[in-house]
């Protein structure tokens, strides 16, 4: 298959980027997870860091495998303002764009016929080093992986398939000297270009099983998952939303949250309801906890009224954090 038939194929399906490379061992990225394990940057993190030896080598993934296909779909959509005393989901978990693209590129390995395997957010494969490789976008300064035409705001995802398709070639780009992702993360966890130190990172800690630091909760802001500043300011993601005009965000997104009912629902509910979210064990009060966080930056009386309940609670974790929120609300003139 040429590479023009595999766009095709691909533009058919509503795919935004794809492109293909052999399935190759991915040496040079195996060795900076092993290094970067070693010096503790990862965190608590696992994902596709855990087992370098099974994530970097899509060879290995099925007998006969012979083609990487990487892909990108774009989840970028407008932002209305959020409500007083509202927390903020990042872009990327308004919907499930990972189901969409999962979706996709089954009806794509249909398509190219032979083996295939689907791989979209899954620990067996560095989706971002197959989408470098075959030219779907380049690795940015963020350590994201960053899109010609739709910057950073892209789900990424692999087929593996034993269809020999025709290569497309690296994009020549970089961020050469731009350093704003750099000089706007709050924290520092990009001091280092193009590696991220996750026990830094804003985005890291809402996912960590842990009591988020005091010195990064006021930098959360109404962030109750992830983190977006990076993107925010990147100059790659300038203009998508004039190219992505018109484009609704998907009828279940949601982009802010009730920090009253996340502190109101029952445990299984909230996990349930936002089963798209990586959080540790499966367990409630991390959700929790960041929304204690996020309403000492943000909430008003209501908030503080639900903040105070945990404030006299037996959770220990929760309660240090809602009486750090009672106390960044009385400093904000909320009493």
């Amino acid at each position: 298959m040429t590479s023009q038939e595999l766009s095709r194929l691909a533009e058919e399906l509503g795919i935004d980027v794809v492109g293909a490379a052999p399935a190759e061992p991915y040496l040079e990225t195996e060795r900076h997870i092993r290094e970067r394990r070693a010096r503790g940057l990862f965190a608590g993190m696992r994902f596709t860091m855990a087992q370098p030896e099974v994530s970097c080598h899509p060879e290995s993934l099925f007998d006969g495998a012979r083609t990487v296909v990487s892909a990108a779909l774009c989840y970028y959509a407008d932002e209305s303002e959020r409500p007083v005393g509202r927390g903020r989901l990042p872009r990327y978990a308004w919907s499930d764009g990972y189901a969409e693209l999962r979706a996709k590129l089954d009806a794509l390995g249909r398509r190219i016929g032979g083996a295939y395997r689907v791989l979209v957010d899954a620990n067996q494969h560095v989706d971002r080093e197959g989408a470098a490789r075959s030219g779907v976008g380049f690795y940015g300064k963020n350590t994201l992986l960053i899109t010609r035409r739709h910057g950073s705001w892209v789900v990424l995802g692999t087929l593996v398939t034993d269809a020999e398709i025709e290569s497309t070639p690296r994009l020549a780009l970089d961020c050469g000297s731009c350093r704003l992702c750099i000089d706007a993360c709050p924290t520092g966890a990009l001091d280092e270009p193009g590696t991220l130190d996750s026990t830094r990172c804003l985005s890291y800690w809402t996912q960590a099983p842990a009591p988020i630091p005091q010195d990064y909760r006021e930098a959360m802001g109404a962030q109750v998952y992830g983190c977006d500043i990076c993107q925010d300011v990147c100059p790659w993601n300038r203009g998508v939303e004039k190219r992505r005009e018109g484009s609704e965000p998907a009828a279940d997104a949601t982009p802010h949250v009730s920090l009253v009912e996340w502190l109101a629902a029952g445990d299984d509910e909230l996990v349930r309801e936002y089963e798209r979210l990586y959080v540790p064990r499966n367990d409630a009060r991390w959700l929790r906890r960041n929304a204690l966080v996020a309403a000492g930056n943000v909430g008003g009386q209501e908030e503080r009224d639900a903040v105070a309940a945990y404030a006299q609670g037996d959770d220990e974790m929760l309660r240090d954090h809602a009486e750090w929120a009672l106390a960044r609300m009385e400093a904000r003139g909320v009493h």
